[in-house]
């Protein structure tokens, strides 16, 4: 496929931390994209909460399932705009390598762990996976990927931890937060597909699991729209077929409205090159009315999904669980893996360590060390 003018070329790739030669049958992004789906942090994702922990049903979403999706929908929208779908695709499986296991819970607990140690962020953890976490190569530690996946993975910071990661790599993938420049096109890319994806699967998983039904859905503007013209097509639908058929036609228009509004604002604020992109404000974009509705959608699901008591009550013990690992870690270091406890920063090497886990080994972890089981 030719790519824009705007999009970002992996011959000009701004390179490396660790300079390799390239690989004779793959660009820099497709070898990017190889390492992450090979790494350990890729496969623990399959065990990581979304929404519903890991042990509530196995049809649930998991980290791994949407990061797919969201691989999906990237490249699918990448391929009309003519921007790089090897590099969409390897941010898109990237972004979550950082989570916690059990979710936004998860993190939330560990960042109030981790408060006067300077907090914890799972973008910015993903970040750390990539480049010192995983240990698979001889010559480096992380995976040595190019500046341009590096650049999307960060997908938010803070200005503090912003000038830290500059004070390390002086013009590097943190210096669109000091300068409030936008990532590539391919990273603000993800940034909508990753919403699209969420709110889509939380609309099907929250039915599944019966927290959310087709009558409450009725009062969601953008679903009931496509519920309606589903109905219209094939009157007979119910149930699960209707749901399925409503969230599909949901998700081609809302892939179709990225693909119109973005090919407007890119010819009128008219890049020349990838870098010249970065500097226009954000250009992968809905449009206003599907803004509004997309919006309309998340306040709802907030409100009826991810604060159901149901919801709330497990993740509650989730917390719980990581606040008690963090403790216990910290009292006792030697408890954790030896690599992480030979570390001279404990309350990092604690953080790194609880934020690999996945959920399972997680509530194995706290019963081994405090003798209570939390969750199943």
């Amino acid at each position: 496929m030719m790519l824009s003018i705007y999009a970002c070329d992996p011959a000009a790739s701004r390179g490396r931390r660790f300079p390799e030669p390239p690989a004779p049958t793959r660009s820099a992004f497709q070898r990017d994209r190889d390492r992450i789906v090979h790494s350990t942090a890729f496969r623990r994702l399959v065990y990581k909460t979304q929404v519903f922990l890991n042990h509530e049903g196995d049809l649930f979403r998991t980290r791994l399932t949407h990061s797919l999706e969201v691989a999906q929908l990237g490249r699918s929208i990448a391929r009309s705009l003519g921007l790089s779908e090897d590099l969409v695709e390897a941010i898109a499986l990237a972004h979550d390598l950082g989570h916690t296991p059990f979710g936004h819970a998860g993190q939330d607990a560990l960042n109030a762990c981790m408060t006067p140690h300077g907090g914890f962020e799972h973008n910015l953890q993903s970040l750390r996976v990539v480049d010192d976490l995983e240990e698979r190569y001889a010559s480096f530690d992380g995976l040595n990927l190019s500046f341009e996946t590096r650049e999307g993975i960060l997908k938010h910071c803070s200005l503090a931890n912003a000038r830290q990661i500059e004070a390390r790599e002086p013009g590097g993938v943190a210096r669109r937060f000091i300068e409030r420049t936008q990532p590539s096109l391919e990273a603000q890319l993800c940034n909508l597909a990753d919403e699209v994806a969420y709110n889509a699967h939380d609309i099907d998983d929250g039915v599944r699991s019966g927290l959310l039904t087709l009558e409450q859905l009725e009062g969601v503007a953008l679903f009931e729209r496509y519920r309606r013209e589903a109905l219209a097509g094939h009157p007979q639908l119910a149930g699960r077929r209707l749901l399925y058929e409503a969230i599909r036609r949901m998700l081609s228009a809302q892939v179709y409205d990225i693909i119109d509004a973005t090919a407007q604002a890119l010819a009128d604020a008219a890049p020349t090159d990838a870098d010249d992109a970065r500097g226009k404000g954000p250009l992968v974009t809905f449009s206003p009315a599907m803004r509004a509705q997309s919006s309309e959608l998340k306040q709802f699901l907030f409100q009826n999904l991810y604060r159901h008591p149901q919801v709330t009550g497990t993740t509650g013990q989730a917390r719980q669980v990581v606040r008690e690992l963090f403790e216990a870690y910290g009292n006792d270091p030697a408890q954790m893996q030896a690599g992480f406890a030979a570390r001279p920063d404990v309350p990092r090497a604690v953080a790194d360590y609880v934020a690999g886990m996945t959920d399972r080994f997680a509530v194995r972890e706290h019963e081994r060390l405090t003798g209570r089981r939390l969750l199943p």
